[in-house]
Order: structure tokens, then C-alpha cells, then sequence
């Protein structure tokens, strides 16, 4: 036969239990004599008692003393709980240290765990009450069994009061009676906290009320994987090690936006003290619309009782100043409690009226380019992929991405990899003219092969800009250098704004030109020119040529009129672009970027400074962001000289307009060899905008009129547009085509 204990090895724990039990019987059979002589032999017999009182009962309950326990007897057994009921190391005596437990709590503990291991205990705590209604032990069941006199119940009746340490930790919970609307205290009844309950029996895992907001993980991570300074390493384990061994309390605040080295970080420290990591995130407790000070409370008790490290994420989603309480009593749970707790956040930390004393705040900037290369190369290298050292800086450089990003990305690239092959796998089976005999199976294995540049490139924008993408609108860029038509100057300044982002981590990093200049790393351009002349064109041949994702900001929409709402959207936007590796094109200018005027009214002087903070938050941003105007003499001074580049678009000459025109139709559009471009060029002085419509609306008008654009398609075209722009077409200037307008 198998022995059942070498197949189930003892679990101290459930000792400790037992031993639990075995006291309360005692304590249990004493009562049941001294109930079989307060409530009468009938009691037992009589299938209404406690459900209704006639004047027998009453008579009998008014001989008693007040306050005297009903369910104490003499007896030479001591209440007192024995100093051998505790087993040293089990997770009962790990809690009455922790937090300070009295003998007197943990026979309340025992009184309301028995029901939670044996329904038998419901049935006796039901006769003991008198009461068959009361299945669960009350505050009133507990006096009477532990206490040897009334003066001895009402001193006891503190460790029910709310800073008591079982209900101040919410070890234990005070159910109100349903059947009462205002009970009394010895009427509520006792329920042992759900955590406890688990910490007894020595269950693993999450407890169920932190599953949507939680995580609890063994770390794998080690210090020496991360790539952190050396200085900040040792100086974190140190704090971390001391403190953990000497069970001193010790709050970390992780400050930046680089979110996965911080978790990261987290992990390695609960490692090196061989402590699981509980994660929680504020932002989801906060969408979920849960109460966030019993959710945040239940989470340090989790964490003292699966002795774990407490990482607390999305600290922003609660410091808004809309609810200042609710951000005050979190930090007030946080100060209160013992332990090590890792708080992780963006912005710098600020302390509060109810200050966490001690918060020992370690910056987390997003990660430098040496280390960005450092993490591609050896993410691609573990997925096999090789590139070039400068393909390998273009990058790295790029896209300022933190490790699981990267790491994401360069699965991302694989994929992208493997559906190209699948697509041009597909592709050769539809050539080979469905020939079934020489034609691989659907399921052979498709030939490897490592992403492309540009696959990776897209993988990496995939990774960021999220967040943008619902403050502004992407646009996908198509135009090429070819595409667009501008004087030499103009377009030789296109070129640097492509180079200086090209070449920004050697000049600023590598010649160490940041030494130098504390703000403007990015590139502020602008863009002024009339409606059509090329200003959006040129923004997405410059995110085309550094293949960075481009999103459109319509500042129209971003003014508002009440105060302060402007800088509100301004701070989204540029928080968001951050983090989106992305270029911002700001279009009409003119409602925000105009001359900071005399202060003649509170609107002009908010005005004003909606302006200067416009200015402070572009000198800020690292990225590419273009401004487009349409008129550069509105532009202030002081917002021009923070400015790299500022490019002005032309109205297009008559040779620029027949290249336009030329340039403008797509390969497949089938024209006419009539086709007098240079007379349009010529007689129709219009922008490239302009041009762009007219040869839509004709391919248009073709389609429905034999399928080829003719002259007369054209100038159809060209009067539809005039009328839309409110300009006179004159029929006499354009001669012998006058009769096909």
C-alpha cells in the first residue's frame, strides 16, 4: 500500500490548524455545558427557539447578571491561550509577529477559521447563539466563550474597535446582521479575511479581488542583465539587501519614461532578495472604477503575506488635480506601511502634504543610443538577423525605444518576414498554373528568411505613437523626392532637415555637443508658403526619406477659448509625441504662432502665455516637429529664433508649373498626345495644390467620356476649380481652346 505521507509530505500549516481546532473543541464543550444549563433542557427539544420569546425566557434571561457570559462555567481549565498553541515558523506565528497579535486575537482568529475547514461548526455556533439564524460566530459568541466574567467582556471589547490590529489590517471583517438595520457591536458577525484564510492554509497564487489589476511573478531577471549604471546598481542592492534583512521599511520612487527597464529593475532587486514581485497597476484600478484605498490596501497586505516586493505603476493616472484626495490617502497608505515598496512614475517626485519620508528617488530616462544598440544587437542576433554596423546605428538612433519594446519589434520584423515569403509562396503556386504534381504541399515549410530594413524600420514604428494616434491623425507618406517641385535652395533645405536627423547621435552625443546646449535637441521647422505649394508635401517626403511615422496636427482645433484648455491640449500632445518617435507637422499655425500683442485685456495676457508655453514645450521636444503658415510675417520674433529651419515655399513660376504638370499623373492614365500642357502652364497661374484637383477632376470627367483625358477634360477641370476658388475664368485668354471650357 502507498503511504499517504510519503505521497503528501506534512504541511506545517495544517499542524498549526489542528492544534487551532483541537483548543477551540475544548473551549467548545465547555460551552455546550454551560448552554445546556442557561437555555434549559427544552431548549434543545423546542424547534422555534430563538426564532420567537415568550414570557418564560424573558423571566429566565432577567435573573441573570448584566453582562455575565452565558457559556462560562468553573472549571480548572485555563482560557488563556497555551504558549506551545503556536508553532515557530508557521505562517499563524509569522502573522502574530508581523502584526502584533495578542493570545486574545488569535482565539478570535481560531473562532472564525472553523467554519471556513468544517460546516460542523456552523450548526454548534448556531445552538450556542440560540439563534438558528446565526451560523457564523458574532462579536457576542466570542466574549462569552473567552471571557470569565462582564467586566472581562466589555474590557475585550477593544479589540473589535476599528484600530484594533485585526481590523486595522483587515485581518478581520465586522459583517452586519442583515435581519437588523443597525445592529449592535456583539451583534455583527466575524469574517476572516480571504488572505489570511490562504496565508493558513498555505495556498498559492493571487488572491481573486487583485487579479484584474495585479501580477505576481518569481523573478528571473538578475542585476547583471540590466543596463543600468554599475554605480546605480550597487547602490539599489545595497538599500534593497540591508533593508529587506532587517525588515526596515524602504520606498524606491522610479522616475522616466522608460517603463520596461524600471519593471525590469523591480524584478532583479525581488530576486536578489529571493522575494517574489507583485506588480500593480493604478491605472487599471482607476478605469475599472474600483476603490482604489481597499484595493491599495489589500495589495500590501498581499505582499506581506506572500513576502514579496510591492511595485506600484501609473502613478499619473491618480495625481490629477481634479481628485487631490484620492492621490493624498494613497500616499498616506504608503507611508503608513511597512516593507519595501517601488513606486514608479514620469514626472519628477513631489512631496505632498502627508510626505513619504525617506523616498529615495532613482531616475529612469529613456535609454541612451549605446544602449538602444546594445539591445538591438542582441535581440536581432538571437533571432538570427544580421546587419550592418551603420544599418545597426540608423536604427538604434531612430527610434529612442525601451528593451521589451525593441524586443517586440524585432519579433514583429520576423513576422513581417515570414508573411512576405508566404505571400510570394502563394504568389508562384498561382503561376505554376495550379499544377497540383509539381507544386509543394500548403503544408511544407516555408524557406527562411531575415527582414528587410525597411521591415524592420516598420517594425519599430509600430511599436510607438499609440497614444498620438488619438490626439492626431496619421498620414501615411507617399512622396518622393521626385514628386515635388521647388527652387534648388528649398529643396537643398529639405535635405538638411533629413541630415541633421540623420546625423544626430554623432554630432550631439558623440562630438559631446550636448555639453553645450541644455534644450533644442530637436528639430523645430517651419514651413510658410500659400495653400498648395508644396508645405505637407515636403513633411512627408522628409518622414518618407527618414521612415518615421507622421502625424497631422490641426491647431485650429487645439486653441480653445477657455483659459487654460489650450496648454491642456498642447501638454497631451507633446507628452504623447514623447514617446511616439514620430514627426509632428503642425498645420495652421497662424490660429496659435502670431505676434504676442500689448496686454490690453486678461485675454490678451493669457494669450500670451499660451504662446511662451507653445515655445517652452517645442524647445523641450526632441523630435521633428514642422509648422506650416501660411503667412511668416504673423510669426513673433522670439518664437522664430527658436526655430532651426525655416524654409519658405514659393508660388510656382510657369517652368515649375509645366513640371507640375507632367509629373502630376500617375503612369497608368491613359492621356491624349493633344494634351497642351504648356498652354495650361502658361495661361493657369495656380498652385501645385490646385493642379493636383484639376488633373483629378478630369481623370474624372475621362472616365466617363471614353476613358482618356483629353483637352477638353482638362479645362472642363481647370473652370471647375476656378469657381470653387471664387477666381473669373476669362475664355478669350485661351484662344483656340476657348470653345472647350
Amino acid at each position: 500500500m502507498i503511504n499517504p505521507a510519503e505521497v503528501f509530505p506534512p504541511n506545517p500549516n495544517f499542524h498549526q490548524l489542528f492544534l487551532l481546532l483541537q483548543r477551540l473543541d475544548q473551549l467548545l464543550e465547555r460551552a455546550l455545558a454551560a448552554a445546556q444549563v442557561a437555555y434549559g433542557p427544552e431548549a434543545a427539544t423546542n424547534p422555534y427557539r430563538g426564532m420567537q420569546v415568550d414570557k418564560e425566557e424573558v423571566e429566565q434571561l432577567l435573573t441573570r447578571p448584566p453582562g455575565t457570559p452565558v457559556l462560562q462555567v468553573e472549571t480548572e481549565t485555563s482560557p488563556e491561550l497555551p504558549s506551545d498553541a503556536i508553532l515557530e515558523g508557521s505562517s499563524l506565528a509569522w502573522l502574530r509577529q508581523t502584526f502584533a497579535l495578542s493570545a486574545f486575537d488569535i482565539d478570535i482568529i481560531a473562532i472564525a477559521l472553523a467554519p471556513e475547514l468544517d460546516r460542523r461548526y456552523e450548526r454548534i455556533y448556531t445552538y450556542l447563539q440560540d439563534d438558528v439564524r446565526c451560523r457564523r460566530p458574532t462579536v457576542d459568541l466570542v466574549l462569552n466563550l473567552l471571557c470569565p466574567s462582564g467586566e472581562a467582556k466589555l474590557a475585550r471589547r477593544c479589540h473589535f474597535t476599528p484600530e484594533a490590529p485585526l481590523l486595522r489590517h483587515s485581518l478581520l471583517h465586522l459583517v452586519c446582521d442583515p435581519n437588523q438595520l443597525q445592529p449592535t457591536l456583539l451583534a455583527h458577525n466575524l469574517k476572516l479575511d480571504g488572505l489570511v484564510l490562504r496565508l493558513l492554509l498555505g495556498e498559492k497564487g493571487l488572491d481573486q479581488r487583485l487579479q484584474a489589476f495585479s501580477n505576481l511573478l518569481e523573478p528571473t531577471i538578475s542585476l547583471e542583465e540590466l543596463t543600468l549604471n554599475q554605480e546605480v546598481k550597487q547602490a539599489l542592492l545595497k538599500l534593497v539587501v540591508e533593508d529587506w534583512r532587517a525588515n526596515q521599511p524602504l520606498r524606491l520612487y522610479f522616475e522616466g519614461a522608460d517603463t520596461s527597464r524600471k519593471h525590469r529593475t523591480a524584478q532583479a532587486l525581488a530576486r536578489a532578495v529571493q522575494a517574489p514581485l507583485l506588480t500593480v497597476d493604478l491605472t487599471r484600478i482607476v478605469e475599472a472604477k474600483a476603490e482604489l484605498e481597499p484595493t491599495l490596501k489589500l495589495a500590501y497586505r498581499e505582499a506581506w503575506f506572500q513576502k514579496a516586493l510591492l511595485y506600484l505603476q501609473g502613478l499619473e493616472s491618480i495625481q490629477s488635480n481634479e481628485k487631490p484626495s484620492i492621490y493624498l490617502s494613497v500616499l498616506k497608505i504608503i507611508a503608513e506601511n511597512q516593507g519595501i515598496t517601488i513606486l514608479a512614475g514620469e514626472k519628477p517626485w513631489r512631496p505632498e502634504q502627508t510626505m513619504v519620508v525617506g523616498m529615495v528617488t532613482v531616475p529612469f530616462p529613456v535609454p541612451e543610443f549605446a544602449v538602444r544598440r546594445c539591445c538591438w544587437q542582441n535581440q536581432l542576433t538571437a533571432a538570427g538577423i544580421s546587419l550592418e554596423s551603420l544599418e545597426l546605428d540608423t536604427l538604434s538612433d531612430r527610434f529612442r525605444l525601451n528593451f521589451d519594446q525593441i524586443a517586440n519589434a524585432v519579433i514583429d520584423a520576423c513576422n513581417r518576414a515570414r508573411w512576405r515569403v508566404a505571400e510570394k509562396h502563394a504568389q508562384s503556386r498561382r503561376d505554376e498554373d495550379r499544377d497540383i504534381s509539381t507544386s509543394p504541399t500548403p503544408h511544407s515549410p516555408l524557406p527562411l528568411q531575415q527582414p528587410t530594413l525597411p521591415e524592420l524600420f516598420a517594425a519599430a514604428r509600430a511599436q510607438s505613437g499609440h497614444e498620438l494616434g488619438s490626439l492626431a491623425r496619421q498620414i501615411q507618406p507617399k512622396y518622393n523626392w521626385d514628386d515635388i517641385v521647388l527652387p534648388a535652395n528649398q529643396k537643398a533645405q529639405l535635405q538638411e532637415i533629413c541630415n541633421q536627423a540623420k546625423y544626430r547621435q554623432l554630432v550631439w552625443e558623440e562630438w559631446d555637443f550636448q555639453s553645450k546646449l541644455s534644450l533644442g535637441r530637436g528639430l523645430n521647422v517651419m514651413f510658410s508658403g500659400l495653400p498648395g505649394t508644396g508645405k505637407t508635401m515636403a513633411a512627408e517626403i522628409i518622414a518618407h526619406q527618414l521612415q518615421l511615422d507622421l502625424y497631422k496636427i490641426d491647431l485650429s482645433q487645439v486653441v480653445s477659448k477657455y483659459i487654460g484648455e489650450t496648454e491642456k491640449n498642447l501638454n497631451r500632445i507633446f507628452t504623447a509625441a514623447a514617446n511616439a518617435n514620430a514627426i509632428l507637422l503642425f498645420d495652421e499655425a497662424d490660429s496659435l504662432f502670431g505676434k504676442r500683442s500689448e496686454i490690453s485685456s486678461a485675454h490678451d495676457r493669457y494669450a500670451n502665455i499660451e504662446v511662451g508655453y507653445l515655445l517652452q514645450k517645442m524647445e523641450e521636444y526632441e523630435g521633428v516637429a514642422i509648422l506650416t503658415t501660411n503667412l511668416r510675417t504673423n510669426m513673433d520674433e522670439a518664437f522664430v529664433r527658436r526655430l532651426r529651419f525655416i524654409i519658405e515655399f514659393p508660388f510656382p513660376n510657369q517652368k515649375e508649373r509645366r513640371r507640375i504638370w507632367e509629373q502630376i499623373w500617375p503612369s497608368r492614365v491613359p492621356r491624349s498626345e493633344e494634351l497642351d500642357l504648356d498652354f495650361i502652364a502658361r495661361h493657369c497661374e495656380i498652385a501645385g495644390g490646385n493642379i493636383r484637383n484639376i488633373a483629378l477632376a478630369a481623370s474624372f470627367l475621362a472616365a466617363d467620356d471614353g476613358g482618356i483625358v483629353k483637352m477638353n477634360h482638362l479645362l472642363r477641370a481647370v473652370r471647375r476649380e476656378y469657381q470653387k476658388a471664387g477666381k473669373v475664368l476669362i475664355e478669350g485668354e485661351f484662344g483656340h481652346y476657348a470653345g472647350l471650357i
